[in-house]
């Protein structure tokens, strides 16, 4: 991959062999942000899984306390009741049977779908091939199937997020924006790095959380000292 000088410069500046506490790898990250634009900090997390067994596929959501710093569209795929309880929550989109088609036509202006359970069946019918590889499909172990459509779409715009490992046993998430306080930055790592604790799968031997690496949106990545992290944040 083709870096840019000004990343070269950055990446400079960083010991590749070497991790630092979290409240450090947060300062330089934020110090090295020079984008026009306010990047996201973005965590990476490598864990000692294996996706293809069901038991160790992990998936979840957490509240961040202090938000993303990301306005987040919501689609809430309902009938009945339930379609003016989301509406009245917040949501951006709510329907069924249209908002089914523009998907299918190829609409995608929405970043999180909540459904009730009485819609699966149609949902997973017609939009499983298209939701599932984006990692957009509603899930009861994400919280995004649920009858209480009103508290799941309060939860996802105040800043609870959803995460799952990829394939290669990695976590992919942003907790928040660089312009964030550090400390508000520290306490949403902590709740959502608490959260990957706790799903620890009963099959997994020997390390667990292998590498964590700290980035903003623009920036190289920045190891963060994972004994040290896993001393001060035990469940």
């Amino acid at each position: 991959m083709k870096r840019s000088r000004r990343y070269k410069e950055i990446a400079s500046k960083i010991d590749k062999n070497d991790s630092y506490a979290l409240n450090e790898a947060i300062a330089k990250a934020k110090e090295f942000a020079s984008a026009k634009f306010d990047e996201a900090l973005d965590v990476s997390l490598r864990l000692g899984v294996n996706p293809r067994h069901a038991d160790q596929m992990i998936r979840g959501r957490v509240a961040l306390p202090h938000g993303t710093g990301k306005s987040v569209r919501v689609l809430v795929l309902t009938k009945g009741s339930a379609v003016d309880e989301a509406k009245q929550a917040g949501a951006d989109h709510v329907g069924l049977d249209d908002m089914i088609q523009k998907i299918l036509e190829g609409w995608f202006e929405f970043d999180v779908v909540i459904a009730t359970p009485d819609v699966m069946g149609m949902i997973g019918g017609k939009l499983g091939k298209v939701l599932g590889p984006k990692g957009m499909m509603p899930n009861p172990k994400s919280g995004t199937v649920t009858q209480d459509v009103g508290t799941a779409v309060r939860e996802v715009k105040a800043g609870k997020i959803e995460f799952r490992v990829d394939r290669y046993g990695i976590i992919h998430v942003a907790i928040g924006k660089v312009s964030f306080d550090a400390e508000k930055l520290q306490d949403n790592f902590k709740a959502f790095f608490e959260a990957v604790l706790r799903m620890r799968p009963a099959s997994v031997k020997g390390q667990y959380v292998r590498s964590i690496t700290l980035s903003s949106t623009m920036g190289p990545g920045i190891k963060i000292d994972r004994t040290q992290i896993l001393d001060e944040i035990k469940i």
